[in-house]
């Protein structure tokens, strides 16, 4: 009868060698220096490429979902930009947020809210 041998799951290769919750890893301290998040100031871009440690879920309708894809199609076409629908919107939100904190009440982001 063949053995079945355990593997490791998805969490404990990408963990990588730090110690659970709880465990301690021996005499020495933890000296792994921890990320501070960066407040936003006005003109700051998107974060770009990077690993995210948050998420957000946004439904969109069909032809919303449509004009994305045309920008990304059209970025990569016409500007030479290979960019995924993440970084896209990433770009976009901080685009509107910079324009809500630099222009206040005359914002196309406090506009759009407000028009309904």
């Amino acid at each position: 009868m063949p053995r079945k041998v355990a593997m490791p799951g998805s969490a404990e290769i990408l963990k990588g060698n730090e110690p659970a919750d709880g465990e301690m890893s021996g005499d020495s301290p933890d000296t792994t220096p921890r990320r501070t998040p960066k407040s936003r100031t006005p003109a700051q871009r998107g974060s770009g490429r990077v690993r995210h440690e948050d998420k957000i879920t946004v439904y969109v309708s069909r032809e919303e979902l449509v004009r994305l894809e045309q920008a990304r199609l059209t970025l990569r076409a016409e500007h030479g930009l290979a960019v995924d629908r993440g970084r896209l919107v990433r770009e976009a939100v901080a685009a509107a947020l910079d324009d809500l904190a630099e222009s206040g009440p005359d914002s196309e982001l406090l506009s759009r809210l407000t028009e309904s």
